[in-house]
C-alpha cells in the first residue's frame, strides 16, 4: 500500500512516515498543495493524508481539484481546522474522513484500515488464499496453520500479491506499490524479496502459490 502525506509541519512528517513505514506502508511526502497535486496525478497511491493549512494552494484546493478531475483516492483529512463548519466543507468536497489534531496515532492507523477495506470492498482484516492466511492488523502469517515469521517488505509484497491473487503483476508495478520514489530504482529488488518469500511460504509445500509468468512479473496462484 503507497500513502502519500500531505503535511508542511517537519516533526509531523517525521512521526506519521516512520509509523507508517513501520506498518509497511510506502510513503511519500507532500509539503505544498502543489506538490501533491503533481504527485497524485502521476502517482497511483491507495490513500492521501491531507492536512488543509499548507503553503501555495490549501488542502481544500487540493481536494477540490482532484475531486474535479475525477480522481477517486481516498483522503483522510488530518487537520488542527476543528469547527464544524470546516468539518462539513471538507467532507462535502469529498474527503473520506476527518480527523482533527491533536489525534492518537493508533486511530488513525485503524481510520486507514477501515477505509482501505472499504475501498477495497472488504469486510474484515483477514486475507487468505488456499490456506496462506494474513492478518492486516498485527500483520500475522500462517500457512496451513504453521506461523511465518517476515519482515516488513517480506509481508508488503505478500500482501500485494495475495490482494490481487491470480492477477500477474509487473516487476515496476510492485516496486512502485512497496517502495517509496526516493528509494530509487532498483532492478532486481523485487525478485529478491520474491525469493525470500517463496523460501518462508512455498518450501516444504506441494502446492507452491508464487508463481513466475515469464517477461511478465509474479502472481499468486488461485488453488481450486
Amino acid at each position: 500500500m503507497r500513502i502519500l502525506i500531505v503535511e508542511d509541519e517537519y516533526h509531523l512528517v517525521e512521526v506519521l512516515q516512520k509509523g507508517l513505514k513501520e506498518d509497511g506502508y510506502a510513503v511519500d511526502i507532500a509539503n505544498d498543495g502543489q506538490e501533491a497535486i503533481d504527485l497524485a496525478t502521476v502517482v497511483h497511491y491507495n490513500l492521501i493524508i491531507l492536512d488543509l493549512m499548507i503553503p501555495i494552494k490549501s488542502g481544500i484546493e487540493v481536494l477540490r481539484e482532484l475531486r474535479e478531475e475525477g480522481n477517486k483516492i481516498p483522503v483522510i483529512i488530518l487537520t488542527a481546522k476543528d469547527s464544524l463548519e470546516d468539518k462539513v466543507l471538507g467532507l462535502d468536497i469529498g474527503a473520506d474522513d476527518y480527523l482533527t489534531k491533536p489525534f492518537a496515532f493508533a486511530e488513525l492507523r485503524a481510520r486507514i484500515r477501515a477505509l482501505l477495506r472499504r475501498k477495497l470492498g472488504e469486510s474484515n482484516n483477514v486475507l487468505k488464499a488456499d490456506n496462506l492466511v494474513l492478518d492486516t492488523i498485527s500483520h500475522k502469517v500462517s500457512r496451513a496453520g504453521k506461523d511465518i515469521d517476515l519482515t516488513v517488505k517480506e509481508y508488503a509484497v505478500l500482501e500485494y500479491l495475495v490482494r490481487n491473487r491470480g492477477q500477474v503483476l509487473s516487476r515496476t508495478q510492485i516496486e512502485e506499490h512497496v517502495w517509496d520514489y526516493r528509494y530509487g530504482n532498483n532492478s532486481n529488488i523485487v525478485d529478491v524479496y520474491i525469493r525470500y518469500l517463496r523460501k518462508k511460504i512455498d518450501q516444504g509445500f506441494d502446492e507452491k502459490l508464487i508463481e513466475t509468468v515469464r517477461g511478465r512479473g509474479y502472481r499468486l496462484r488461485v488453488v481450486e
